[in-house]
């Protein structure tokens, strides 16, 4: 076996770096021996294909990937998976995930969770995450109702939509996660749907690419308690007129491909400088938007991500940033090296050492 020396030769990319298997894997070499099990129909049968299939990209040994996930339909997916994997505790898999990272910088660490798992009780170890910038990949599925539980409203929920705990209607504002996690200052944000199977896999190629936290939202349906959330997307006509579709370098349109094989729609800053999506005809020429998921400026991404609507009249796809910033755990290991190197650990400074007392005993009455 080749030695890497993964402390230096890991800040080059998000991979863990160790020699690949010495024969080309298969996505069949990262099935498991265990049943998969959701309802069927459930978006999360595609997502977990699109994954196996990625992973031998990698050029990973098994053993070097892990996945952890917390609670809720999703949550299920390192039991499919033939790497290593932690079903954990509801909310928190950022939180462990986070302490393999900084233990294992030899790793590929997954976050597999939900809208429920990661807005709700975990959006506090979400937000610390990204924020951190620990060099995680996290992928959240979305679809709007909590599966596992029996369909109670969750965090992305329409407002007004009726389930067994809003039986008069969800009197929530839902979270737009893409907008939250640019927020939180991520350096890597993007967008997919599990029936996009190409455009899945290429955003999830770009995340385990990235070195730092790397949030992927993917849009799930979910055929019990949501079903067809998301039909409006899925439908070519539709699609056509609804999905902006984002890629690095190029112009910012979509609906139908006019003779230019240009879309004749486009997004452009308006006169008070918003984004809005106009007909291109209508566009200041100037004003069309060009795609840098490289800015360090979160500004324009976030204000992309706000073209999104809830009720899906507008949802925009793909990367919408990609920022290079020092990740929590090379820095963390960094701090370990220095304090090892200026007070050497000894036994005798934990025996002897300043910060002891003597308890007296109690007096007596």
């Amino acid at each position: 076996m080749t030695t890497v020396d993964t402390e230096t030769a890991g800040r080059r990319s998000g991979l863990a770096l160790v020699p690949s298997d010495p024969e080309p894997q298969k996505a069949a070499d990262y099935r498991s021996d265990q049943e998969v099990r959701w309802c069927p129909g459930c978006g999360d049968y595609i997502i977990l294909n699109t994954v196996q299939a990625m992973l031998p990209e990698l050029g990973l040994r098994r053993e070097n990937i892990v996945f952890i996930s917390g609670i809720g339909c999703s949550s299920r997916f390192p039991y499919y998976l033939d790497t290593y994997g932690m079903h954990s505790i509801h909310g928190r898999a950022p939180a462990i995930a986070t302490g393999l990272a900084v233990a294992r910088p030899d790793l590929s660490v997954w976050v597999i969770t939900g809208d429920g798992d990661a807005l709700s009780i975990g959006g506090n170890h979400l937000i610390h995450a990204l924020r951190r910038n620990v060099n995680l990949k996290i992928l959240l599925f979305n679809n709007r109702v909590y599966g596992l539980t029996k369909g109670q409203y969750s965090p992305t929920s329409d407002r007004g939509m009726v389930t067994k705990s809003s039986p008069v209607g969800s009197p929530d504002a839902p979270f737009n996660p893409v907008s939250l996690a640019l927020g939180a200052e991520a350096s890597f944000v993007a967008r997919s749907m599990d029936s996009d199977r190409e455009g899945l896999a290429e955003v999830l190629r770009a995340a385990a690419e990235h070195r730092g936290s790397a949030l992927v939202e993917i849009y799930q349906n979910c055929p019990v308690f949501n079903a067809g959330a998301f039909d409006a997307l899925k439908d070519p006509d539709q699609s056509l007129r609804r999905v902006i579709r984002l890629r690095a370098g190029e112009e910012i349109d979509l609906g139908p491909v006019g003779e230019d094989g240009r879309g004749t729609q486009v997004v452009a800053r308006d006169p008070r400088g918003r984004l809005a999506v106009l007909p291109r005809e209508e566009a200041d020429s100037k004003s069309i938007l060009v795609h840098d998921p490289a800015d360090e400026d979160p500004s324009t991404a976030f204000a992309l991500s706000r073209l999104s609507t809830q009720d899906l009249s507008c949802a925009v796809t793909g990367v919408f940033r990609s920022v290079s910033r020092p990740a929590y755990d090379d820095e963390v290991r960094d701090q370990a090296v220095l304090a090892r190197e200026q007070h050497p650990p000894s036994i005798e400074d934990v025996i002897a050492g300043g910060d002891t007392w003597t308890v007296s005993e109690r007096s007596e009455r």
